[in-house]
């Protein structure tokens, strides 16, 4: 089995772990009808357009 020649310092190793639990902030959009903040390329939940068309008929 191999062993490393020499030992890694707790910071060299944390370096190299940080870069995979970073949490990515949502791209939201405000939306083209109602213009409340949501995902983009998702439908609005708020009023059911998705490219300035009606897809879901929401109860109001």
């Amino acid at each position: 089995m191999i062993s490393p020649k020499r030992k890694h310092s707790k910071a060299r190793r944390d370096k190299r772990r940080r870069q995979t639990w970073k949490i990515a902030m949502p791209n939201l959009v405000p939306c083209t009808k109602c213009g409340v903040l949501a995902h983009s390329h998702r439908v609005c939940k708020d009023c059911g357009t998705y490219n300035k068309r009606d897809v879901l008929k929401l109860a109001e």
